[in-house]
């Protein structure tokens, strides 16, 4: 119970939301409130002030969030040695990825190479997946952002240049390539906030001084993909992720326009666990 309640302590401390955090632990809002409270009445202390329905951490807060988190990377340390021990690799490791494309290759040869191993593949943008890695929800995450967070360590998988993806019947898609004043004037469907695509395209966009139409904002790449096949406007989506469909024409720019990255995330001290050492190790073999 101690850990259960330092646990919701720490995940309202770190997104200043009882209502994300009881999302993000799995939990009712009443029990991480009810967990809380518990742990300020039991040692006599205040660790949150609220005001106007806002939570700030106090003084005491801010001096106890690093000993918890040391406390919480401690358990899942143990946790995750106990799962992986043996003199044949077993155990679960979680991976986090914003796009399979890059991933799947890897998890290919590490499913090969230990067979023993479960291995769970949950999907998001790139700063949900940042998020899950450093709140120990996943063991190694992709992200298209690059991360400067010092207790993070990184791999580049690869590296696409952006397309536009459009309905063959559109009347661009007779085009070879395009300029991105092309783009005035389309219906553009973008990603949610977050995701590092939208943001290389409203940059780019904005750069050029191009002005599109109305947008419309799907949080999922492959409803996106199924809005442009129904006619419901055009996206920009990297090479790699725009997969071959009869109806759908993939056109390169003729502009300069960024590429987009793929990184391969983990927390650097626990870069030499076993099952992350050896997923390491796989990407290096490709």
């Amino acid at each position: 119970m101690f850990v259960s309640q330092l646990k919701s302590f720490f995940t309202v401390a770190r997104l200043g939301s009882v209502t994300q955090a009881a999302r993000q632990l799995g939990l009712s809002q009443p029990t991480v409130t009810t967990q809380i409270k518990a742990l300020e009445e039991h040692y006599g202390v205040e660790l949150f002030r609220r005001q106007g329905g806002r939570l700030s951490l106090s003084d005491e807060g801010v001096q106890l969030l690093p000993h918890v988190d040391q406390l919480l990377q401690q358990e899942i340390q143990v946790e995750f040695a106990l799962r992986n021990s043996g003199d044949q690799p077993r155990g679960h490791l979680r991976l986090g990825a914003t796009a399979p494309y890059y991933v799947l290759d890897i998890v290919q040869r590490f499913r090969q190479r230990y067979p023993l191993v479960d291995l769970s593949l949950g999907a998001g943008n790139s700063r949900q997946m940042v998020d899950a890695l450093l709140a120990y929800q996943v063991d190694l995450a992709t992200s298209s952002h690059l991360e400067t967070d010092v207790r993070l360590h990184r791999l580049t998988l690869g590296s696409d240049p952006l397309v536009l993806i459009l309905h063959r019947s559109h009347p661009l898609a007779a085009r070879r390539a395009l300029r991105l004043s092309d783009l005035a004037g389309c219906e553009l469907i973008v990603r949610e906030r977050g995701s590092t695509t939208r943001q290389l395209t409203e940059e780019t966009l904005a750069r050029a001084g191009v002005a599109v139409g109305r947008s419309m904002e799907i949080a999922s790449r492959e409803a996106i993909r199924e809005a442009v096949i129904r006619c419901m406007g055009v996206s920009v989506f990297a090479r790699h992720e725009a997969s071959a469909h009869p109806e759908l024409v993939v056109l390169p720019f003729e502009d300069e326009v960024p590429s987009l990255v793929e990184y391969l995330y983990c927390l650097r001290d626990r870069r030499g666990a076993r099952l992350i050492a050896a997923f390491l190790e796989s990407c290096a073999a490709g």
